[in-house]
């Protein structure tokens, strides 16, 4: 009896972790395939390779039609296509470019403010105040690596 349990034991040891990996795996594939069969045209998809885009056409099984920019579609396989993405919420959206505004204004008011050091480039110097700040673009002050 003592001979027979060791070896049972090991196969369990082996065999329950791999019989839960493959559930595991499978309720994966069968979410990923539901998702996939769900899209509809108008939903934010992401694709496997990272791009972003809301779909046109969904007419056919194994193809999706994706617009990546305004007027700009392009065909896709299902299968690349990897979540649905929340569409963005422009309240939100607006709130947070305020709040990057603001931070690169005062940001720009103190790089203004601080005198000028060599290291600067000259095309820098020329642009004036009023410039920096009706230009959506932003300088940032030069990085100082190692100089103390």
């Amino acid at each position: 009896m003592n001979q027979l349990l060791l070896p049972l034991l090991l196969l369990l040891v082996v065999a329950v972790p791999l019989v839960m990996g493959t559930r595991k795996q499978k309720k994966q594939q069968a979410a990923q395939q539901e998702m996939q069969n769900s899209i509809a045209p108008g939903d934010r998809v992401m694709t496997t390779s990272g791009l972003y885009g809301t779909v046109a056409d969904t007419s056919s099984d194994t193809t999706i039609d994706i617009e990546i920019a305004p007027g700009v579609v392009t065909t896709w396989l299902r299968l690349a296509v990897r979540e649905k993405v929340e569409p963005v919420v422009e309240g939100e959206e607006n709130e947070d470019s305020a709040e990057t505004e603001a931070a690169g204004v005062e940001s720009a008011k103190e790089t203004a403010a601080a005198p000028a050091t060599s290291s600067e480039a000259p095309a820098q110097e020329s642009i004036s105040a009023e410039e920096k700040q009706t230009s959506g673009a932003q300088v940032a002050p030069p990085l100082e690596h190692g100089k103390k």
